[in-house]
């Protein structure tokens, strides 16, 4: 097998796109930020809490924030990847199928032409 034909291209996976990736990241974690608020504001009585522990200082908080977003990258990668495994083991079913009906049209095909016929030899009398 050569390095110029397409082979390589069956390790490229194209997944969602970093922007699509990063969207999906914010709202989801805006979802966790709004129920852990809600959470919190039902727990303390607060209305308009704007931080997820009040004991948490702001590098802290920020820090939970960007490991949220990569979980949920991740997460998205992950969904991604599920998704082609599952769509690649149908197509290798498909692709099963039609070889097995391809190989049995070639056997048929062989079994009714006189060139794949085997032959006796002929034996002469004087």
């Amino acid at each position: 097998m050569s390095n110029s034909d397409n082979s390589g291209d069956l390790y490229n996976v194209p997944l969602s796109t970093d922007s699509e990736s990063g969207e999906l990241a914010k709202n989801s974690q805006q979802k966790l930020i709004d129920e852990e608020n809600s959470k919190n504001d039902t727990y303390t009585g607060n209305s308009h809490s704007n931080s997820l522990d009040p004991d948490i200082n702001p590098d802290e908080e920020e820090e939970k924030q960007k490991l949220i977003t990569q979980v949920l990258e991740l997460q998205n990668t992950l969904d991604d990847l599920s998704s082609r495994v599952d769509s690649v083991k149908e197509e290798n079913l498909k692709l099963k199928s039609e070889n097995q009906v391809l190989g049995q049209y070639i056997e048929n095909l062989m079994a009714a032409s006189s060139v794949f016929q085997s032959t006796s030899p002929k034996t002469k009398k004087k």
